[in-house]
């Protein structure tokens, strides 16, 4: 879906679509393409989109690839649907994701690292009338010394403050980046843990539990598509968990926790947890290339204690008996 252009008259058509949109567009790299705003949770009566130029017109988002030291252009057009004048504040932030896995702005007070210090409005707050729409440029200027890799950030209008508590309203448009050199796409496994219920059958089997971290320590954007399997002693008494969603989109730095049940899991004293990660990696075209596998690996020493008991009661009546028959 399009970015709406800005409009210069304000209906109430127009106010019930600007809200709506607001209230639904999700600020990912997942479904955004239904808006290209986002909203943090309230009404609001303004909208933001990408201004038209050089690099097009009707984007939903701004996708740049640049080199080091590069500096390029661009604008933000902020629509005023309301019927009072509108003040909004206007910066640039880092995105990064939630526990969620949704990807999220940090707030003008955060100090910014990447994208929200490489972009720069040519204004810090803007006053559009009603009905009407003003374009706000911008500039994206990088450092000479900017690592290569993928950044993610975006450009944000908030209400301006006026003395009154900060009502958490925002709109935005993300800003994907690439800073041009060679990548490194990574992703790595942590924390692995396998935990046993057990099973009162003492020839049955039970269920374990997997935990782990999926941290993306590469300079890439990247999602994992996950596979975990238990075994026993050589390999034996294999099994797998079944179907694992993929994670949401990592940025670099940024890390996923993911607890997987196991069922029909042998209580074969020493279990071997193995996890595989698949890293796919989805460029600005949206097409998705799949990485080569990286694997974690974890033990668990299992007590199967209801054969332990069957064994230990055996054997008492095994010595009760040895002992009847001396005595006879």
């Amino acid at each position: 879906m399009h970015p709406p252009r800005p409009r210069t008259a304000a209906a109430a058509g127009s106010l019930t679509r600007a809200v709506v949109v607001a209230l639904l567009a999700a600020f990912g790299l997942c479904g955004a393409a239904t808006a290209p705003a986002a909203a943090a949770d309230g009404e609001v009566s303004w909208t933001v989109a990408t201004a038209p130029g050089d690099f097009g017109s009707d984007r939903p988002n701004y996708s740049y690839t640049l080199d080091p030291g590069g500096r390029i252009e661009d604008g933000l057009v902020v629509a005023n649907h309301g019927t009072t004048p509108l003040r909004l504040s206007v910066y640039a932030a880092d995105a990064f994701t939630t526990e969620q896995g949704r990807l999220d702005l940090r707030g003008q007070e955060a100090k910014p690292a990447a994208v929200g210090a490489w972009v720069h409005p040519d204004r810090s707050d803007v006053t559009v009338q009603p009905g009407e729409s003003a374009e706000v440029p911008f500039t994206v200027a990088l450092p000479g010394d900017a690592a290569p890799g993928e950044y993610m950030g975006g450009i944000v209008t908030s209400p301006a403050p006026s003395g009154a508590p900060d009502d958490g309203r925002r709109l935005g448009i993300r800003i994907r980046l690439r800073v041009g050199g060679e990548l490194k796409p990574s992703l790595s496994v942590e924390d692995l843990r396998v935990r046993y219920s057990g099973t009162p059958n003492p020839l049955g089997t039970g269920e374990a539990t997997v935990t782990y971290t999926v941290r993306n320590d590469g300079d890439s954007i990247l999602s994992a598509r996950q596979a975990v399997a238990l075994s026993g002693p050589f390999g034996h008494w294999d099994a797998r968990a079944g179907h694992i969603d993929d994670s949401p989109p990592l940025l670099p730095g940024d890390t996923w926790k993911v607890s997987v049940p196991v069922r029909g899991v042998t209580p074969a004293l020493r279990l071997t947890g193995t996890v595989t990660l698949v890293p796919l990696l989805t460029d600005a075209a949206g097409s998705v290339a799949p990485l080569a596998a990286v694997d974690g690996t974890a033990h668990a020493w299992i007590l199967p204690w209801a054969p332990l008991l069957v064994l230990v009661v055996l054997c008492g009546l095994l010595v009760a008996a040895l002992a009847s028959r001396r005595r006879r």
